[in-house]
């Protein structure tokens, strides 16, 4: 065996964790996109606007960003294919929360309304296998201060 086909099989195993670490990254993705379409579409079917989608700052990311009436509602999409691992709402911990808050206060600084009326929602979507939807849940008021 020549050096180079030496070297090749050697990082064989090494390029084949990191393409299938990348498909998985890629598929958690387009999960997610998926749920946040859905959540989106079901908050507007139910009366919010949507204000912003994948707001980012230094600290994060906010899924959906919506209003209804006067107050903002600061949506945080978890979706899931199946409830083996636990539902997607029981993937919120508490580190999770405290960051959701301190991201939807940066949101408000930076749009100077510190005052202003606003709520954590959590929207949870699990699909079946096939990707329609088994569950959509809605919970209002889920993540306070």
């Amino acid at each position: 065996m020549t050096g180079t086909a030496h070297k090749l099989i050697l990082f064989l195993p090494h390029f084949l964790y990191w393409a299938t670490l990348t498909a998985m990254t890629d598929h958690r993705k387009q999960l997610g996109a998926l749920g946040e379409r859905l959540a989106g579409r079901y908050l507007v079917q139910q009366g919010y606007k949507i204000v912003a989608r994948n707001w980012r700052c230094p600290e994060g990311e906010l899924d959906l960003v919506a209003q209804k009436g006067e107050e903002l509602v600061f949506v945080e999409v978890r979706t899931r294919r199946g409830t083996r691992l636990g539902s997607p709402e029981e993937s919120i911990t508490a580190a999770k929360q405290a960051r959701l808050i301190q991201l939807a206060q940066a949101f408000l600084a930076e749009y100077n309304d510190p005052d202003c009326a606003w709520h954590i929602d959590v929207v949870a979507v699990v699909l079946n296998r096939q990707g329609a939807v088994q569950r959509l849940t809605h919970i209002e008021y889920a993540i306070g201060e």
